[in-house]
């Protein structure tokens, strides 16, 4: 599973920061998201799909 942010989506909202800190954190100053880790091992998938279910403008996907 990669995780990519669409950068021109993003309006650093910080709902996926929230919920997976390890993953995503949002640059208040550019109010734009970076993924810290794209590549999350089995463990966190959930964790991880869950917080890019949350994004509110929909930024995030998964792929396999």
């Amino acid at each position: 599973m990669k995780i990519h942010a669409d950068l021109d989506k993003c309006e650093g909202l910080g709902m996926c920061e929230a919920m997976a800190n390890d993953y995503f954190e949002v640059d208040e100053d550019e109010e734009l998201v970076t993924v810290l880790d794209d590549s999350p091992p089995e463990s966190d998938r959930a964790h991880v799909y869950a917080a890019v279910q949350a994004c509110p403008v929909l930024a995030l996907t998964l792929a396999d």
